[in-house]
């Protein structure tokens, strides 16, 4: 039991990165609310700025809790190293600008979280970034058509919010990693315990620690996890092979393993300053200690529920990676054998006007723009997350004018069937 990487999952999910505080003995993970740290002199002070010595100097760029969840999410996702910030938006914009700048490309699969879908499609643009979609990323030839000379990562979600799709990780990295690029996936729904998108080939792997990894609806928080695998010294990406003049001329991938991780944190997290809060961080922290246990009853919650879905006579369709209907559900027995997350979508009959007045009719579900918390959770897609999307764009990420989003929580399977039919009622009279 002295390597902690010897450790199961759920041992890891509880004791990587913490021990007992050495100066009071508190067993739980303190919240060191700092803005600053005192040196031990002169040459400390230099030493770290310089990179010379790793340590605190300024809570905007780390802290002793942010630390504590940076390596308690990297061991479990067995990555070199990770950096937690403010939010799962601003970990997956700092990801992508680690590798790209002005005069950039990205490709990306276009089932993607709607915020995620405006970052990439309008956002980046503006930033001289350039993104292409894969309008059907199961097929690998479709990423391979859209790479350019320029192209400096692909992008996608391991579990797609919302269509469920689960993306190919393997054959996906193998295509980035012939034309010299990173694969950056973001694993929220999935979370480790469900799929490591490491053991696939995957590079870099962002979170919003505000859905299953926090679990509990109460904290705001992003993580960018570092593989350590990627060789940076490629020639696709000077960032990290040139001096970086802000930094004393350090040159990135002399820095080792973590290259990628120390980047975005000395020059990206220091500049743009997404930095998450210590009590965020002991939040996520606290709600990673039963995050196997959660994720156990969140999937067998949502498994009955897809089949409940399934064989109701007012639904379309079911969008679920478990059900043996599912086009994805090889990738998922392949990925995911555990299972295939909380989320899920269908179709009702009826349209927007059905999809809403069933929301509507729900009362043991919360209508929140949010998923991965305890309660469960629901939403219409087409008039909120996905609404600054085009009815075309919409369609491409898996929108539909009817499409309602659960996520199933932890309530008894048996309110939450009954609450459903309640909102079957209210649409059948559409």
């Amino acid at each position: 039991m002295t390597d902690p990487q010897s450790w199961s999952f759920e041992t890891r999910q509880i004791h990587a990165g913490t021990s007992p505080d050495p100066t009071t003995g508190a067993r739980a993970l303190p919240i060191y609310a700092t803005t600053a740290y005192q040196f031990r002199d002169s040459k400390h002070a230099a030493d770290l700025f310089a990179l010379a010595e790793m340590g605190n100097i300024y809570t905007r760029i780390m802290n002793p809790t942010q630390d504590a969840l940076e390596q308690r999410v990297a061991s479990l996702e067995g990555g070199v190293a990770a950096l937690a910030v403010a939010s799962g938006q601003s970990a997956t914009t700092l990801a992508l600008l680690n590798v790209a700048e002005a005069g950039d490309h990205v490709v990306a699969s276009a089932s993607l979280y709607g915020g995620t879908y405006n970052l990439l499609h309008h956002s980046l643009p503006k930033l001289g970034v350039t993104v292409s979609f894969v309008e059907n990323p199961d097929d690998p030839e479709n990423w391979q058509s859209l790479v350019q000379a320029n192209t400096k990562a692909f992008f996608g979600e391991t579990i797609g919010n919302p269509k469920g799709d689960i993306l190919d990780i393997e054959t996906v990295a193998g295509v980035a990693h012939r034309n010299g690029v990173p694969l950056i996936v973001d694993n929220t729904i999935a979370t480790p315990y469900l799929i490591r998108p490491f053991e696939f080939g995957a590079d870099v792997v962002v979170h919003s620690a505000t859905k299953y990894l926090g679990g509990h609806g109460t904290a705001i928080a992003g993580l960018i996890v570092d593989g350590g695998t990627f060789d940076w010294a490629g020639g696709k990406h000077p960032g990290f092979t040139t001096p970086d003049p802000t930094y004393n001329g350090v040159v990135y991938k002399d820095l080792g393993a973590p290259a990628y991780a120390l980047k975005a944190r000395v020059q990206l997290l220091r500049d743009l300053g997404p930095a998450i809060s210590p009590f965020n961080a002991f939040l996520v922290v606290q709600g990673i200690e039963t995050l196997s246990l959660r994720l156990e009853r969140h999937v067998g919650n949502a498994t009955k529920v897809a089949r409940f879905l399934e064989s109701h006579d007012a639904v379309d369709r079911v969008n679920y990676p478990a059900l043996e209907s599912s086009p994805w559900h090889g990738a998922q027995q392949k990925y995911a054998p555990k299972g295939a997350g909380a989320v899920l979508t269908f179709e009702l009959h009826g349209g927007r006007e059905a999809g809403q007045k069933f929301v509507e009719a729900l009362e043991l579900h919360s209508h929140v723009a949010n998923i991965g918390d305890v309660r469960s959770l629901v939403i219409h897609p087409a008039s909120t997350t996905h609404s600054q999307l085009t009815p075309d764009e919409q369609l491409t990420t898996g929108v539909t004018p009817g499409l309602v989003r659960l996520a199933v929580g932890l309530e008894g399977i048996e309110d939450i069937l009954a609450d459903l039919e309640a909102g079957f009622r209210a649409a059948k009279a559409v």
